[in-house]
C-alpha cells in the first residue's frame, strides 16, 4: 500500500477541525458512530448535508442528558467541523461539558445505541443516557 494510501486509511473518520472556532475539538466520533448517524439521516429522509447536532440539556436521572439531533444549518455561535463527510455542530455551553468525549455506537444484550464515554462525567445513570459533573 503506497505511503499517502495508508495515511489516508490512519485518519479515516477522525475530526478535521475548521473555522477559527474549531480550534479544539471536544467530540469524536468511531467510525462506527459516524456511519451509522449517516445511515440514521438516510432513513429520516433529511438532506445528506444535514450535520449532526450534539448537545447536552438538563434533565435526565442524573442531572444533565445528552441530545443527538440533525440540523441543516449551524448557528452563529456553533462550533462547526467535520468528521469524514459528516458535519457535525456544537454550542459553546454544550462544548464545555463535552469535551474529551467519544461518541460510539455499540450493539449489546440490552440493545444497540450511540454510547457516550465522556471523561469529564463523574457519575452516570444506569442507561447511561444521562450524567453528572
Amino acid at each position: 500500500m503506497e505511503q499517502a494510501e495508508k495515511h489516508a486509511e490512519t485518519n479515516a473518520g477522525l475530526p478535521t477541525p475548521s473555522g477559527d472556532k474549531a480550534a479544539e475539538v471536544p467530540v469524536r466520533l468511531t467510525p462506527k458512530a459516524v456511519n451509522m448517524v449517516k445511515i440514521t439521516r438516510e432513513q429520516e429522509g433529511l438532506d445528506p448535508a444535514c450535520g449532526l447536532r450534539i448537545a447536552v440539556r438538563g434533565g435526565g436521572c442524573s442531572g444533565f442528558e445528552y441530545a443527538l439531533d440533525f440540523e441543516l444549518e449551524p448557528r452563529d455561535t456553533d462550533l462547526v467541523y467535520q468528521q469524514g463527510d459528516l458535519k457535525v455542530l456544537i454550542d459553546p455551553i454544550s462544548a464545555r461539558y463535552l469535551k474529551g468525549t467519544e461518541i460510539d455506537y455499540v450493539l449489546g444484550t440490552t440493545g444497540a445505541g450511540f454510547k457516550f464515554n465522556n471523561p469529564q462525567a463523574v457519575g452516570t445513570c444506569g442507561c447511561g443516557s444521562s450524567f453528572s459533573v
